[in-house]
């Protein structure tokens, strides 16, 4: 198989789980061409874990950059992503995106890249994130069985151009798969392939943070009542009330600011007729 895959990973303060993560993508029955570890301010063994590997395997390299100590759901991550883009070529079939804590089966680039080979409307595949409970992995419940992590999105170039790359906002990886569908691509997530998750999504999120998510919403298009549905649904995932409230707080104070949308109106129309289409199917009405 000739796909030329491409591994931009994000890490900061990740000496506990990073050697776990580029061991198993060192060991990949399908070898990338390429991976970029993206340094971000880290303050511990970080830098000498990826300089220890970056010596023994060529096709690793790395940046270091410096943010802010703010936290900032999404856009951080997506800028320190975009610098690991500057250091890459385009000369790549499959362009992925990784978080630093996870263990990755071995054939798991390999089944990816079946994906895309076999069907060439496949925009974007991935995997599932599995999180340790009481010995065993089980899957880690907090997406729907058609949405890929953003810690683990692989994406086919032409589609990855089509979308216009990342956005620095929080949302972003449900964004870029409904950018994917409205250009005509499809989302494959494949319930064989299942990632070991050693740091699962954090649990504590600061009210800003949590504003950040009601405001996501709202620049997605979503307009009242989808942000009211997903903002319950997620807050019942997360078993948090509060959630609920300030994620609505957060979509009504980016109404009042009238904040950039991250979707044109023509593609935001498009996403409130897909979503609703989803709530109807999952209701039982067509």
């Amino acid at each position: 198989m000739n796909k030329r895959i491409y591994i931009i990973i994000t890490a900061h303060n990740e000496e506990r789980f990073l050697a776990d993560t580029l061991k198993s993508l060192i060991s990949q029955t399908l070898l990338p061409k390429k991976i970029v570890v993206v340094n971000d301010n880290s303050t511990d063994s970080t830098q000498e874990i990826i300089l220890n590997f970056s010596e023994r395997y060529p096709i690793l390299s790395f940046v270091k950059i410096t943010s802010g100590p703010q936290h900032e759901p999404g856009s951080k991550v997506i800028r320190a992503f975009q610098k690991g883009i500057e250091m890459l070529d385009d000369s790549y079939d499959i362009i992925c995106k990784f978080d630093a804590d996870l263990i990755f089966p071995e054939d798991y680039l390999e089944k990816v890249a079946e994906h895309f080979q076999n069907e060439l409307n496949y925009g974007i595949v991935g995997g599932f994130c599995t999180i340790e409970k009481n010995g065993s992995w089980i899957l880690e419940n907090l997406t729907n069985k058609d949405h890929i992590r953003g810690a683990l999105k692989a994406y086919r170039k032409k589609c990855f151009e089509d979308i216009g790359g990342l956005k620095k906002s929080i949302g972003w990886d449900t964004v870029d798969e409904l950018l994917a569908r409205y250009h005509g691509w499809k989302v494959k997530t494949d319930t064989s392939l299942h990632v070991k998750h050693l740091k699962p999504t954090g649990k504590v999120y600061s009210k800003a943070s949590k504003y950040k998510q009601g405001e996501a919403f709202y620049k997605m298009r979503y307009g009242f009542w989808l942000t009211l549905i997903a903002s319950a649904k997620l807050a019942f995932k997360k078993k948090s009330f509060s959630f609920f409230i300030d994620s609505m707080r957060g979509y009504f104070k980016a109404k009042k600011s009238n904040l950039e949308y991250l979707l044109s109106e023509e593609e935001g129309k498009f996403v409130r007729k897909l979503r609703w289409k989803k709530i109807r199917e999952k209701l039982g009405m067509r």
